[in-house]
């Protein structure tokens, strides 16, 4: 390994192996046991019914049958790279019918494909639900989580192996996981510092090609080495990621800004309404004198307007300012996410931020 690198990652780490990959499977099943969450009278799943019990000796009716404890399923699961005939798989099963839960169901044997269309695996056992739904007579229901999906571990068992080039190929290709050509150089570079001159080659900036092994034996070994390798990326590009959604905004280290002036402040109007009432009289000269009659109330409006006006000096960047200092000045204003967003598109409209924004 490469030694006095403090940030040094691991190349298993920053990239892939070509061709050492995981391939999906996906199945049409039956989900059976269900305690009337099923399809229903669903031609499809009677159907499927039917054709089952077809295989098994039965020569029934789609008609003679209902699907109100059966449910027709996708499934669908991983295989991992390497997986040999008889191990395990972990598989997903989901409704595609009127299923309203697998709750306590029963996957009977469903064989999974890839894309080429062979069977690599085969799939049946009881499904794990961590969803719940209740329905009343009056039509009220309620739903925890997704009770129309559901999980049986372990519950596939490999049937073919997947070929793949690991033990034949000449060449190992390395894909980075962030296409760099700093980085797919300092991975070969660390790769010959390891094994020697002309063992890694970098193709381009995603993909660096090194020299495997002669002997199949040395390969697994060779690259439990190759994987522990240390090298230092290359720092990112500069870039500014703003979630408008959110207000959320990754500025990267990378992000300097040249000579640029800021002003940033606001104005504050409130306006108070409030009603004086005062009680009208009337003065009647009678006989004795004069006797004073209550009037209709006088409401005279009362209105108070306040303008306060936010005294935020502009503030100036120098060249080259760094991140933290931007981040402070901005920080400084009292600038919230909303304007932190603004500032940042101002600057970027001005060429001032040298940066790449991003707006998800």
């Amino acid at each position: 390994m490469m030694p006095g690198l403090a940030q040094a990652d691991r190349l298993k780490d920053l990239a892939d192996v070509a061709g050492v990959r995981s391939n999906p499977l996906v199945g049409y099943g039956l989900v059976v046991g269900l305690s009337g969450s099923g399809d229903g009278n669903s031609g499809l799943t009677r159907r499927s019914l039917q054709s089952i019990m077809s295989r098994l000796g039965l020569e029934l009716s789609a008609d003679d049958l209902d699907a109100k404890n059966a449910a027709a399923v996708m499934v669908t699961a991983e295989l991992p790279p390497f997986m040999k005939p008889g191990q395990s798989l972990d598989v997903t099963v989901s409704t595609s019918g009127k299923a309203k839960s697998l709750q306590g169901g029963t996957l009977l044997m469903t064989p999974l494909m890839g894309a080429d269309g062979e069977v690599y695996a085969i799939a049946q056992g009881n499904l794990v639900v961590g969803g719940l739904g209740v329905a009343g007579g009056d039509g009220s229901s309620v739903v925890v989580n997704v009770p129309t999906v559901g999980r049986i571990p372990q519950g596939a068992t490999v049937e073919r192996m997947v070929e793949t080039a690991f033990l034949e190929t000449e060449y190992f290709v390395l894909n980075l996981h962030r296409s760099d050509f700093s980085t797919a150089g300092a991975v070969a570079d660390a790769v010959n510092a390891q094994f020697g001159a002309g063992v890694a080659v970098a193709l381009d900036g995603s993909s660096v090609r090194v020299r495997a092994p002669a002997d199949p034996a040395a390969r697994v070994s060779f690259m439990g080495l190759l994987e522990q390798i240390e090298v230092d990326p290359a720092a990112p590009p500069a870039q500014v990621i703003v979630n408008a959604r959110t207000g959320t905004v990754v500025i990267g280290g990378e992000v300097r800004v040249t000579p640029a002036a800021i002003s940033h402040g606001s104005l504050t109007v409130r306006v108070n309404e409030d009603f004086n009432v005062d009680q009208g009289a009337t003065v009647v000269n009678g006989r004795d004198g004069g006797v004073v009659v209550p009037g209709e109330p006088v409401v005279t409006p009362d209105t108070q307007i306040e303008i306060e006006q936010e005294a935020n000096p502009a503030f100036v960047f120098d060249p080259g300012v760094s991140l933290a200092s931007l981040v402070d000045a901005i920080n400084a204003v009292g600038a919230s996410a909303a304007d932190l967003v603004a500032i940042l598109e101002a600057l970027h409209r001005a060429g001032a931020l040298r940066a790449e924004l991003i707006v998800i």
